[in-house]
């Protein structure tokens, strides 16, 4: 079985550094999403000697599009976006390109436990866990985990309307394989920047913190959705068609990446009939202390859009049966309702590029087929 961990990183990569191939026969590989600075690249070299690991910074991803599409190029690198997370949408495509079984995204300040790979392949491969229907259409991610407040705390990405905050879950104690891992945290939760200054964490921290998850398998039920983040990810390789990242850091938007296409994915794989879920592996996460203000604004501007994108989602009509197919009419229904998403000219063009580069996503899976 072939596993690539994608991780984007400007920092050294302390966290895998002791990683255990402990799943056999299991063929292990690290592709590092970087801005090409050399001298982290040399320290990294040094800390994962022993695990096969590749750098792709701006100059060896110009390279791989240079060679899959000659002079139009131009037109699919720039589906990768420029010094923000979601450049691991290249990681994505490399992986998808080397037929990688599974492929996990983790970020750099995420302290892996020794059963971090057992963990993912078991959640994804395994029958059990119980699964969750939600009245309110979404799943508080941090019910899941033992937080040491008994205040209500909701993750980065999850809607702000009461509907959706409502926690009326019914359990169904059935489980099933699954084409998606969310791993869980103890240490600091995903928190968007607003619930974090209201804890008082002006360094971008605050005093909620997490232990273990209460369930090792929390599979969603068919029209439930979750705020996914990919800080401790896991997936097969065919959903790769479905999951491009979307362009952040444009038009004053950022750190929706993971969220919108953990939307996406979710009604495609209920249109398909596979399963998303999450819970074990449980990473520490250490998060650096970062100004919570720059946070805020990057994720002001697209809080209106992240409370009505699902519903436009939700009532999307597919009838494709694959992935790609099914992000291509995902891509025309949302096209086709812009203007009940956005109003604001510069957030219409940037709902315009996001459905374009949707389309062109599916081209380069095409190509490297």
């Amino acid at each position: 079985m072939r596993v690539y961990i994608v991780i984007a990183s400007i920092s050294p990569i302390e966290n895998l550094c002791m990683l255990k191939s402990d799943v056999e026969p299991l063929e292990t590989r690290i592709l590092i999403v970087d801005e090409g600075d050399e001298k982290i690249r040399s320290l990294n070299d040094k800390l994962l000697a022993n695990i096969p690991h590749e750098h792709y910074g701006p100059r060896e991803r110009e390279k791989w599009f240079k060679e899959r599409f000659g002079e139009a190029f131009e037109k699919y690198l720039q589906l990768i976006p420029v010094k923000c997370h979601a450049e691991t949408s290249f990681g994505f495509l490399k992986a998808y390109e080397e037929d990688a079984d599974i492929i996990i995204e983790l970020d750099d300040d995420v302290l892996i436990p020794d059963d971090f790979l057992r963990g993912h392949l078991d959640n994804l491969f395994n029958d059990k866990g119980v699964t969750v229907h939600a009245s309110g259409k979404w799943y508080n991610t941090l019910e899941n985990i033992q937080l040491n407040t008994n205040q209500k705390i909701f993750p980065r990405g999850h809607p702000y309307a009461p509907s959706c905050r409502n926690e009326g879950y019914e359990w169904v104690y059935s489980g099933g394989n699954c084409v998606l891992n969310m791993g869980l945290w103890s240490g600091h939760p995903d928190l968007d920047a607003l619930t974090i200054l209201y804890y008082g964490g002006l360094n971008g921290k605050c005093t909620v913190e997490g232990d273990a998850c209460k369930r090792d398998k929390v599979i969603l039920g068919n029209g439930t959705y979750f705020g996914l983040c990919s800080m401790n990810t896991s997936f097969m390789s065919k959903i790769v068609p479905a999951f491009y990242q979307l362009y952040m850091n444009f038009n004053d938007i950022d750190r929706f990446d993971d969220i919108w296409s953990g939307i996406f994915i979710k009604k495609i794989a209920d249109q398909i009939g596979d399963k998303l879920c999450l819970g074990k592996p449980v990473g520490r996460h250490l998060k650096r202390a970062r100004n919570v203000f720059k946070d805020l604004q990057k994720e002001a501007n697209g809080l209106e859009i992240n409370e009505n994108l699902w519903k436009i989602c939700d009532e999307a009509e597919l009838s494709a049966k694959t992935y790609a197919d099914c992000y291509l009419e995902l891509a025309d229904h949302i096209d086709k309702n812009i203007e009940k998403l956005v109003k604001t000219p510069s957030y219409v063009n940037f709902w315009q590029v996001q459905t374009a580069n949707m389309r062109k996503w599916v081209d380069v899976i095409d190509k490297i087929s």
